[in-house]
């Protein structure tokens, strides 16, 4: 069988470009080549597409030097129109200094790995359902949806699933009425959580436990949207659980569930996520009784219906006293080895290679259908 052609797209405009980086190191090292011809191709911070580098070890995730897509010259085309499938690069040729053109091949599927705001949020999705290039993952509404939490939460309630009071606001709007904006932030109760709309990984995310930290709190969200949200916090057990599409329509399903124990850090930050910085722990499988799993995995499927997500998607969840608290639908979770949604599947018995490739099997079949 001939392999498929699949273009991984990684880097990008957003704040976590290096996230998506070390991603792409992660799926580099582990696709079935025996299946799969891959061709890298990489999004600077500059938003231009270039041919990247086919080594793992080049996005290796180090603290001491976060990995990036560096403009190397080169500049990768899409196909002229949906009547084409061809990919090309254009480099420049050393000895004269011409640039020089040549074609990478027909595209079977794109797996966009793009984390955070022009990648995530349906913008890219959209360009790929322009060219009807067959990609993996989430489509345009849900994507946009997922990368936005107002969207987010408010489809999630008007499909009855419990979400955390909040309150979305504006610098418009609280220039406008400051005092009204903050009566109503206040009526949260403290402590709050002051996060930007469109953002991932916990950046520009600050917990507030006293108001005269919030102005503070609301300047860091602000630097990465114009769209805040100020979210009550939840007192209950951190659980994330990932949901996959199978082979089959209309096939869906469900892991195992993961912790995260928080110890000694506010809570689970950028850092703790990526730069192994102490304070939380991982735990998968989280310790929940049969009654418990059966009803967070009943939430999930009900999350990713109600963004109409399609492909792949991690729900975070808090356990309270009360029952499940879902707290995000996240559309392109991290994917890097040890992330939570690829550990989630490797203790639900898919490994890590098992898991790409249908990730993009049954992105190159819901294309061909």
């Amino acid at each position: 069988m001939d392999k498929l052609r699949v273009v991984l797209l990684f880097g990008g405009r957003s704040s976590e470009h290096s996230i998506s980086c070390a991603t792409a190191g992660g799926v580099l090292g582990a696709i079935d080549r025996d299946r799969f011809e891959v061709i890298p191709v990489g999004v600077t911070r500059d938003g231009a597409f270039v041919l990247e580098s086919d080594d793992p070890a080049r996005f290796a995730l180090d603290p001491a030097h976060l990995p990036e897509v560096v403009d190397n010259g080169t500049r990768v085309s899409w196909p002229d129109s949906a009547a084409s499938r061809e990919l090309r690069v254009t480099t420049s040729a050393a000895e004269s200094g011409a640039a020089e053109t040549r074609s990478l091949g027909d595209v079977d599927v794109v797996f966009p790995i793009l984390h955070g705001r022009f990648g995530e949020d349906g913008t890219i999705q959209g360009l790929l359902e322009l060219l009807g290039l067959p990609y993996v993952g989430n489509g345009v509404l849900a994507s946009a949806a997922g990368m936005d939490k107002h969207a987010t939460k408010t489809l999630l309630e008007g499909a009855g699933i419990q979400v955390a009071p909040w309150v979305t606001l504006s610098r418009s709007a609280l220039a406008a009425d400051p005092v009204l904006w903050r009566r109503r932030v206040q009526s949260l109760g403290l402590p709050v959580f002051v996060k930007p709309a469109r953002a991932g990984s916990s950046v520009g995310v600050s917990k507030v436990a006293d108001w005269a930290e919030l102005d503070a709190a609301l300047d860091v969200a602000f630097a990465e949207d114009r769209t805040v949200l100020v979210e009550s916090a939840v007192v209950g057990r951190e659980i994330e659980i990932g949901v996959l599409e199978g082979p089959e329509p209309g096939e869906l399903g469900v892991s195992v569930a993961g912790e995260v124990v928080v110890t000694s850090r506010d809570f689970y930050d950028f850092e703790a996520k990526y730069l192994d910085a102490p304070g939380v722990e991982l735990v998968c499988p989280a310790e929940l009784g049969d009654g418990e799993l059966f009803e967070l995995q009943r939430v999930a499927r009900r999350a990713f219906e109600a963004l109409g997500s399609e492909g792949l998607a991690r729900v975070d969840v808090f356990l309270t006293d009360e029952g499940f608290v879902v707290n995000e639908v996240n559309t392109m979770p991290g994917f890097t080895p040890i992330s939570m949604f690829p550990t989630c599947w490797l203790n639900s018995g898919l490994s890590y290679p098992e898991l790409i490739t249908r990730l993009v099997e049954v992105g190159y079949a819901r294309g061909a259908r």
